[in-house]
């Protein structure tokens, strides 16, 4: 038998492991329970597939989306993995010739569904099976505290006494706090889990909070390369909009909501994968299922509801561990309409979780740390050296005064009306919804004039989110009084805005892992992504593009100098090494 490492190299062409892997392949050999806690990039997947092709028998994964379970399939085969997956878009044959395969041994991983353990034919077949491993991906979907609830998950713990082996529970998922991880335990019923909670700091991507006058202009300073991106948008609409504008201006895009067609959401999820279209705009709707392994930047045009949503979301640039981009759009509208989403919903821990959200947008402090500090981990730094908080500068400045005359002005509005019209107001505007109102005769109109109107929006959004205002209103936003307003119209409590003094970052082509010749990494990209359309496969399971990078930097002329590219097995050198090594031989002998 193979040790594990051999396998590691053999497939995935990696000569170590990351940390944590090696601990919980080995406790599921040893037929422990186990719980991995591992965030998007940090190789929850080979967790099972090592032991998988170790073990003798089947290891079945429950994963929660079609795309996801094919990306994976094909990303195994590639390899030279036996892998197969059972969804609805097979025909009745083609599933029932994989759970024959599935019978008879002959793959070592089957993808399934949460929906397919309600369907009384297969669970009749698991007992035929010799299954070795129960790997659940996603795990957070089983628990109500998770940021993604998913009740066909609660179908899972019951699979285990269908199986004649009663095999062990593995649970993954990238992001999950302390009340989230116990939880899961309890429903999956495990017993005595082996548990490994990576770190969740990912050192390849770079966190940036703006705050652009011009979302839209800001945008297209950071599409410039037009590299691989997803942007994220807080609405349907939204996202249209965005689309609309980023098709206008020659950019190939694609979009993603639950309102397409089926067709439509795979087509334009195909295109994405297969690098037709290298930006996607979406709704969180998209990128749960996503494997692709060479996005470069993920941009949330809107601010997210809850942390965990956008760690994860953003933990999807850059997962071949090469530089990558995470950029929050932050504006003042976001925080009012995400208060008044809240405010018609009813999610118990909505309004903690977005004030969590809307704290990590503000805060002058490292980036990275406050994001280490609501998943439970000490930090082993002050600064990270690469997040906008500490490569930029930023001040507190006390808006307590601009406060109690925003607070002064609602209140002889009578509290009936919105962020835009009291800004008006205070700014001393003249148009005839002021006039028709009387509102010009106030003593608050006009105090602000020499402010700035998103100056004003940003400090009524603040005092929103430190519940110095409540947004009210069954169809439009209102502001109003909360039982601490009194305190800081009377200067009894005080509040601090940080400011940001360097202008905007704009979009750099940032170093990468290790120095390499950028024309020769281009070459490498067409040539990739001209196998992949040979194959049908997306261009990322050919090779990744840290793969590419390492290439262009070591410039491999032999099998044997291939094989020691990061990424790069024994089954990838059979299939691509001939045309790779040709290339790159090419290149350099065009350059001396």
């Amino acid at each position: 038998m193979n040790t594990i490492n051999q396998t590691l190299k053999q497939y995935y062409g990696y000569t170590s492991f990351r940390p944590g892997q090696q601990g919980i392949i080995e406790a599921i050999m040893s037929g422990r329970d186990v719980m991995g806690i591992m965030p998007t990039g940090g190789g929850k997947s080979l967790c099972y597939q090592i032991p998988a092709v170790e073990m003798d028998g089947l290891t079945l994964v429950i994963s929660p989306l079609i795309s996801l379970m094919k990306d994976q399939v094909d990303g195994l085969l590639s390899m030279g993995i036996r892998a197969g997956f059972l969804t609805s878009q097979l025909s009745l044959d083609q599933q029932n010739e994989i759970i024959r395969q599935a019978i008879r041994s002959e793959i070592d991983l089957l993808y399934v569904s949460p929906e397919r353990l309600e369907n009384d034919y297969f669970l009749s077949r698991l007992s035929q099976m010799n299954i070795n491993l129960i790997a659940v991906d996603e795990a957070h979907c089983i628990s109500q505290w998770g940021h993604d609830f998913r009740p066909s998950y609660q179908a899972i713990p019951k699979v285990r006494a269908y199986c004649s082996t009663y095999p062990p529970f593995a649970a993954f998922t990238a992001t999950a706090t302390q009340k989230v991880r116990e939880d899961i335990a309890e429903k999956l019923e495990l017993d005595d889990p082996y548990a490994f909670t990576a770190s969740f700091d990912r050192p390849n991507l770079t966190f940036s909070i703006v705050h652009p006058k011009k979302k839209q202009q800001k945008l297209l300073d950071l599409l410039k390369d037009k590299e691989s991106s997803v942007i994220y948008c807080n609405t349907r609409k939204n996202v249209e909009r965005v689309h609309a504008f980023l098709k206008k201006k020659g950019y190939g895009v694609g979009y993603y909501h639950a309102g397409l067609t089926p067709e439509e959401r795979t087509r334009y999820q195909e295109d994405f994968l297969y690098d037709k279209t290298p930006i996607i705009v979406a709704t969180n709707a998209f990128g749960m299922g996503i494997d692709k392994s060479n996005v470069r930047r993920v941009i949330h045009y809107n601010m997210p509801l809850d942390m965990e949503s956008y760690y994860q979301e953003a933990g999807r640039a850059g997962r071949d561990g090469a530089p990558a981009e995470a950029v929050l759009f932050y504006s003042s509208q976001d925080i009012i309409t995400n208060n008044l989403l809240i405010e018609q919903g009813n999610h118990p821990h909505a309004k903690k979780n977005l004030n969590t959200i809307i704290s990590y947008c503000k805060t002058g402090q490292c980036l990275r740390k406050i994001i280490l500090d609501y998943f439970d981990e000490t930090p082993q730094f002050e600064t990270c050296d690469n997040c906008s908080n500490c490569n930029g500068e930023t001040e507190l400045v006390d808006v307590t005064k601009a406060c109690q005359k925003i607070l002064s002005c609602i209140y002889r509005m009578n509290q009936q009306y919105g962020m835009g019209l009291v800004t008006d107001v205070l700014r001393g505007k003249d148009n005839a919804r002021i006039r028709a109102q009387g509102f010009d005769d106030l003593s608050t109109y006009g105090i602000m004039k020499e402010s700035a109107d998103q100056e004003i929006k940003d400090i009524i959004a603040l005092m929103v989110s430190e519940q110095f205002l409540h947004v009210g209103g069954d169809q439009y936003p209102i502001l109003k009084f909360t039982e601490k307003s009194v305190d800081l119209l009377h200067a009894r409590s005080q509040l601090l805005m940080t400011r940001h003094q360097k202008a905007e970052r704009t979009n750099t082509k940032q170093a990468a892992v290790e120095e390499y010749d950028e024309t020769l990494f281009e070459q490498l990209r067409a040539l990739r992504k001209d196998i992949a359309a040979e194959i049908g496969k997306p261009p990322f399971v050919v090779f990744t593009d840290k793969a590419l990078m390492s290439m262009a930097a070591v410039f491999p002329q032999t099998p044997a100098d291939f094989l020691s590219v990061h990424g790069v097995g024994e089954a990838k050198l059979e299939k691509y090494g001939e045309d790779f090594l040709e290339l790159i031989t090419d290149y350099l002998a065009n350059k001396s």
